[in-house]
């Protein structure tokens, strides 16, 4: 079952006059350390950080809280795994917001799709119910 779904849009060039003009002050506001570590080592530090930007608000759309409620751009936080699938961790408000929407008796899961083609990048999340394992 599907408890939720956001999307979001991010202009790569506004990031890098964010970066340009608050630098460390808006990276260490906004992204966890993961999301950093991986921006560092890419050869455009601003596309990936708009590409996790986008994600963390599709989740919060996906949420259905946007930026309120206990929700905020550190809770959620995009990583990769071994293949390189993109995915998202919840922490502190957001996931308590997921917990309150998890119907009982199902499990939730979030799926997490990231592109960019500069200037712009995009995200898309879809948060699902499975029932639990027995």
């Amino acid at each position: 079952m599907i408890i939720g779904v956001g999307t979001d849009l991010c202009d790569i060039r506004r990031i890098e006059r964010v970066l340009a003009r608050h630098g460390d002050r808006f990276i260490q506001r906004v992204y966890a350390e993961v999301e950093r570590s991986k921006a560092a080592r890419r050869p455009n530090p601003a596309a990936v950080f708009a590409q996790c930007f986008a994600a963390k608000e599709a989740c919060t759309k996906a949420l259905g809280t946007g930026l309120r409620q206990g929700v905020f751009f550190r809770d959620i936080v995009v990583g990769n795994l071994p293949s390189g699938q993109p995915v998202l961790a919840l922490r502190g408000g957001a996931e308590r917001r997921l917990s309150n929407l998890t119907p009982p008796g199902m499990r939730a899961r979030i799926d997490v799709s990231l592109t960019d083609e500069y200037p712009l990048a995009h995200a898309i999340v879809v948060i699902s119910g499975w029932p639990e394992e027995a």
